[in-house]
């Protein structure tokens, strides 16, 4: 009983070295440094080109360190399998497996109220250490087709006798699978990524591709093909089809998220958020909150 004692407490010093990892503002300003967790290997958001950190996110956070007055350090966070464990890792206990590295701040996270709600089975916020604030873009689903075999997309009923390619495990694959009672299921192909479908598209392999618009953006931008469209159907049974991405910080660094989230709103107000979309081909509608 003494040694499991001596190794519980032994846990317990340990998390509480990592907990206190978390840096206050105070500590980030003195050292000049934003610490920011971009995901890995996610165009156009993130990624690297020729050694070169590139994407939205990337020069997003680059604007916002300047305007603080400091620099930008970089976390190329692996996507995990769930939302929570990329925030559990990232922003407020830190993983082994990840070098117990903590950011300051990470991007890319839903700016949703339920979700920032959500309890486990034991009444308690899941997410209660993390602050989710700063909306900086609006996410929808989009189509893109090849008009050299599919003169338009009116619905996706289409694709009952058009191929239509997506990511293998994702909110497209599910859809198209189950709506209309499966009748799409048997012309849906499943790519590891976005990327590869479009290559399948080109390719000859598939008439479409559904993902994010985002990335649908990127992809045709990159394609540079007139035959190339965006269709502008509707998602019938699909549930939610719009919603917002912002940042998040731990709960108890408040004072960044206003520093930051002030430094957002004069970036998207002066244009500067719109024009870094347009480096990678996105269209950008500004969030609700900055509409007034």
């Amino acid at each position: 009983m003494r040694l499991l004692a001596v190794l519980i407490s032994a846990v317990l010093l340990y998390c509480q070295a990592v907990q206190a990892q978390v840096r206050t503002y105070d500590e980030m300003i003195a050292a000049r440094e934003l610490k920011v967790a971009v995901y890995k290997d996610f165009a156009p958001y993130s990624f690297e080109d020729a050694g070169q950190a590139r994407g939205v996110d990337v020069e997003l956070a680059e604007a916002l360190a300047k305007a603080l007055g400091v620099h930008l350090t970089l976390i190329w966070a692996p996507a995990g399998e769930k939302l929570d464990d990329d925030l559990r890792d990232y922003i407020w206990r830190a993983s082994q497996l990840h070098d117990l590295q903590l950011a300051d701040l990470m991007m890319r996270v839903p700016y949703d109220r339920d979700y920032a709600q959500k309890r486990n089975e034991l009444g308690e916020l899941e997410n209660g250490h993390v602050v989710m604030f700063g909306p900086y873009q609006n996410e929808q689903w989009q189509v893109a087709y090849d008009r050299r075999r599919l003169d338009k997309v009116g619905s996706v009923a289409v694709f009952e006798h058009h191929p239509i390619g997506v990511e293998v495990d994702s909110v497209p694959s599910f859809y198209l699978t189950s709506v209309f009672n499966g009748m799409l299921a048997g012309k849906t192909h499943h790519y590891p990524g976005v990327p590869q479908a479009f290559a399948a598209m080109k390719a000859g392999e598939v008439d479409a591709v559904m993902a994010m618009r985002g990335e649908i953006d990127w992809q045709v931008h990159e394609a540079n093909d007139p035959q190339v469209a965006l269709a502008e159907n509707a998602y019938p049974n699909m549930g939610k089809q719009l919603w917002e991405i912002g940042m998040a910080v731990h709960e108890s660094n408040r004072q960044l998220a206003y520093a930051v989230e002030e430094a957002l709103e004069t970036l998207i107000r002066e244009g500067a958020v719109k024009t870094i979309y347009g480096h990678y081909g996105l269209r950008y509608d500004v969030p609700e909150m900055y509409q007034q």
